[in-house]
Formats: structure tokens, sequence, C-alpha cells
């Protein structure tokens, strides 16, 4: 799995978390907050599941 893809589906689930987010009046700075957060983890385990393995 490339890393752009999870990416991408990654960015599509905090995107709608972010609408839910909206609708329930949730205050602006906890959505952010909560997407960058989340942002961060996208990032860190798009790396986990795409690196490929060190040679030993």
């Amino acid at each position: 799995m490339s890393f752009g893809i999870y990416i991408l589906g990654f960015l599509i689930l905090i995107g709608g978390l972010i609408y839910g987010a909206v609708i329930l009046h949730v205050a602006a700075h906890w959505i952010v907050a909560g997407a960058i957060v989340l942002l961060g983890l996208a990032i860190v385990k798009g790396v986990q599941a795409t690196r490929g393995k060190d040679p030993a």
C-alpha cells in the first residue's frame, strides 16, 4: 500500500470527522486541535505501514 493512498484515506476520515464536529457545534479551536493531532497520527501510521524492512 503506498503512502499517498494511505494519507488520502486518512484525510477523507479527518474530513468526515470535522464535518460531524461542525454539525455538532463543537468549538472551532477544538476542531483544529483534533485535526492536527489526527494528521500527525496519520503520518506516523502511514510511515509505519509503508516503509520497507531494513536489511539485517
